[in-house]
């Protein structure tokens, strides 16, 4: 019989900074996918890799004052990149790609010719807005109080030549698709994307640029680069050598159509109306689903990177172990819908299901098989009144776990295997191993008690594969499982351990942590973290070889001297900003609110042209907080107070000094 094929992605995530714990979340979550399809016995294919095109890419490696292929290459290959982190997780990937690989970049150039030469893309001029932290296209209508819909961030004014795809050529085929089909999951994301964007009217989508050069270039019209979601979306064909000769044509006659995209909320749009509809342009198949997951939230706000309040996986994983990050990512939050992190939610979780009730179960099981039989049972067992509801619980746990795995319902999936798991613990209490150890008459059923604990802890222990595979191994050795105790098929029969099972009682695999200690000892760890981020991004010290005339140059003319009791009147203190936006009125000056530790305080300063809005919410840093209030714009806005910054350069630099968020708004500056 030909063996059953499961093809699976992430998206392709943009290297623009590390990954955080939303990334890890998505790809955890295929992972466990993968392995769980591998456990039933498929051939299965799971892609990951990096988005690495586009301006803001370009933008940071400027910044960085490095080539964007070094900015990249450093965040994928680097020390803690992409790479470490799916290393560190247990990330069983097939096939990770890059967009900067050579052959997607040769394909992309094919796939853009073959829908220009079918006359669904075509040259015109784009003008309208862009946001360039999600590299999308927006009309005036889509904006949402003006600013990106997605991410929330403010848009530009873009007018460009551009080429475009007939997106609108295809509404009624997309609408069809997703209204009349499972395609998109779950269905509550059907109604957004059909009232949102297709009913609506669907314009036509830019697909290229000339303002910047880091995409795959045109290649017959080298002064356009390709728009980045045709590269990005394609990714999932080329990595199967569609268009290309890195990979055998017969891995895309292998798995595509994918089985499941899983991705991020955010880029649904994306997903389920654009992806489809080019591939009607290339008469391709259509992918069997998309499956749009909630987000992570950080004090009920979705985590991103620009806003600098993400969790690091890393710090995590490593301190907690992969297995248990995994396992907690994957229990607490249905994937479907939006979901509250936390780092106490996190140790409760190890706590009571890790700890508790696994670990626990284990260390009893083992200890008293070793205690009271030397290790290994007896066959002369003996059943009793409280095995049936144990063991109708274990026998049918694979199908209700089955039905739940098959519909991307991880939370209810290991929900099933710990409730057994619960009862197995309860059957301790219930049958009293320690009183029937008193006894040699009642040796046979002691023995019986233990062999159904095992039994049942190798049932959970398979079924736990996909989420926690190390941890899986160690209980497999204690429980001394032979390999055919590990499959899909035995974990439906309860009985494969033999009668005089030798378990060996090994080192606790999750021990008990102390939460009030471990919740302060991370707080201070994460704030390390972040205040040595934020040392490393401030602006370096000017070198002593600087000119002497340019450094007259930068001073300037002096003030008038004043007195010490003059410089006392005037009060600096730290101000935590809580908003930040750019002005209609003004290009040179950002909107700012911020709190100085008594109330908030609407502040204009003019940095618009060193600092984004974004980049800035968030952060500490030093006002003069009893500057007279200021009318602005003809009265429109008053200012109440100044960022303190500094002058870096003589063509008008600004920098900042940015506080740790040890440092409480309102406290004086000295």
């Amino acid at each position: 019989m030909e063996q059953k094929k499961f093809y699976i992605t992430t998206p392709i995530y943009y290297p623009s900074d590390k990954l955080h714990i939303g990334h890890t979340y998505c790809t955890v979550a295929t992972d466990a996918m993968a392995r769980y399809k591998r456990l039933q016995g498929y051939k299965v294919m799971f892609l990951t890799g990096t988005d690495e095109h586009g301006q803001k890419i370009e933008l940071k490696a400027k910044e960085a004052g490095v080539t964007p292929q070094q900015f990249v290459d450093n965040i994928v290959e680097g020390p803690k990149g992409v790479k470490d982190l799916w290393k560190l997780m247990n990330i069983s990937y097939d096939r990770f790609i890059r967009t900067t690989d050579d052959y997607h970049v040769g394909a992309i150039q094919k796939i853009f010719k073959k829908m220009y030469d079918k006359g669904d893309i075509y040259k015109g001029a784009y003008k309208g807005k862009y946001c360039t932290p999600c590299e999308s296209f927006w009309t005036e209508s889509q904006l949402v109080n003006g600013c990106c819909p997605d991410c929330g961030r403010p848009v530009v004014d873009a007018e460009e030549e551009a080429y475009f795809f007939r997106l609108s050529k295809y509404a009624d085929r997309v609408r069809d698709l997703l209204v009349n089909t499972d395609f998109l999951l779950p269905r509550s994301r059907v109604n957004e994307m059909v009232h949102n964007f297709i009913d609506p009217g669907l314009d036509d989508l830019c697909v290229s640029r000339t303002s910047f050069k880091w995409g795959v270039p045109v290649d017959f019209d080298p002064n356009h680069v390709v728009y980045v979601w045709i590269d990005a979306l394609f990714n999932y064909t080329t990595a199967l050598g569609f268009m290309n000769d890195r990979y055998p044509d017969s891995d895309y006659q292998t798995f595509w159509p994918a089985d499941v995209h899983f991705i991020g909320k955010e880029i649904v749009r994306f997903h389920s109306i654009i992806w489809p509809a080019m591939l009607m342009s290339m008469d391709m198949p259509l992918p069997k689903h998309v499956y749009g997951h909630g987000w992570l939230l950080l004090d009920g706000g979705k985590m991103s990177k620009s806003k600098g309040n993400v969790v690091d996986p890393y710090l995590l994983a490593e301190r907690y172990s992969a297995d248990a990050l995994r396992y907690f990512l994957l229990r607490d939050f249905p994937f479907g819908s939006d979901g509250n992190f936390s780092n106490e939610l996190l140790i409760n979780r190890i706590n009571m299901d890790l700890a508790n009730d696994l670990g626990n179960l284990l260390s009893r099981t083992t200890a008293m098989a070793d205690k009271y039989f030397g290790g290994t049972l007896p066959e002369n067992q003996a059943a009793g009144p409280e095995d049936d509801a144990l063991l109708e619980k274990a026998k049918g746990l694979r199908a209700r776990y089955e039905t739940d795995m098959e519909a991307y319902a991880f939370q209810n999936a290991l929900a099933d295997v710990f409730e057994v798991i619960d009862a197995a613990n309860k059957y301790i209490d219930a049958t009293a191993p320690w009183v029937l150890a008193k006894s040699e008459e009642s040796k046979p059923r002691l023995a019986r008690v233990l062999y159904n604990l095992a039994e049942t802890l190798r049932i959970c222990t398979v079924l736990l594969q996909p989420f926690m595979p190390d941890t899986c191994q160690k209980i497999f050795e204690q429980l001394n499982v032979a390999e055919d105790g590990k499959t899909w098929d035995s974990a439906a029969a309860f009985g494969t351990l033999p009668v005089t099972a030798t378990l060996h009682k090994g080192q606790n695999i999750f021990p008990r942590i102390d939460t009030a200690k471990e919740l302060a000892e991370l707080e201070a760890l994460e704030a390390a973290q972040k205040a040595a981020a934020q040392a490393a991004e401030a602006p370096a010290e000017p070198e002593k070889t600087e000119t002497a005339a340019a450094s007259a140059e930068l001073i300037g003319d002096h003030e008038e001297e004043i007195d010490f009791d003059t410089f006392c009147k005037v009060e600096m203190r730290v101000a935590e900003i809580r908003a930040c936006e750019r002005m209609k009125e003004s290009k040179k000056l950002l909107h700012l609110t911020v709190f100085d530790g008594e109330r908030e305080r609407c502040i204009l300063s003019g940095i618009a042209k060193w600092f984004a809005p974004e980049d800035l919410i968030g952060k500490k840093v030093g006002i003069v907080a009893n500057l007279a209030p200021r009318p602005m714009m003809k009265g429109k806005y008053v200012s109440e107070g100044m960022i303190v910054a500094a002058d870096t350069d003589v063509d008008g630099g600004c920098a900042i000094a940015f506080y740790p968020d040890n440092v409480p708004a309102g406290a004086r500056i000295h």
